[in-house]
């Protein structure tokens, strides 16, 4: 861990909180997690998958989007191990994946949407 020489002085330990930070490799595996419902179509197409399962034609309609852009998010979530398909006579369906990091990103997007929705609500009644 690099020691810092600091500028400016505000008080608090930060050569602590440096020696605790991950490495800038760690930083890049984060984002590129976060990235994954980065396009708000994905995101859209995980939230559903969030609270049920569904097919890519539905999923289509849903989105108002082609089921070959379905496709394509649904490929990326599957391969990032958000998701999972099962194959169901015809058709294919997918819901989320019983994974540790399926299972937070569904929390943390769930109580993001609940902040905002509370956000909203608390500056209507101002």
């Amino acid at each position: 861990m690099a020691h810092y020489d600091l500028p400016h002085h505000h008080g608090q330990d930060i050569q602590r909180v440096l020696a605790r930070m991950p490495d800038v490799g760690r930083f890049g595996e984060v984002a590129r997690f976060f990235a994954l419902v980065g396009d708000p179509t994905r995101l859209r197409i995980f939230w559903v998958l969030c609270h049920c399962t569904e097919c890519v034609t539905n999923l289509g309609v849903m989105m108002g989007a082609s089921k070959a852009v379905v496709s394509h998010h649904l490929q990326v979530l599957r391969r990032a191990g958000l998701i999972v398909s099962e194959r169901q006579g015809k058709e294919v369906h997918y819901s989320l994946a019983q994974t540790r990091e399926a299972r937070l990103l569904h929390r943390s997007v769930d109580a993001i949407f609940d902040m905002r929705i509370n956000e909203h609500c608390d500056l209507e009644t101002r």
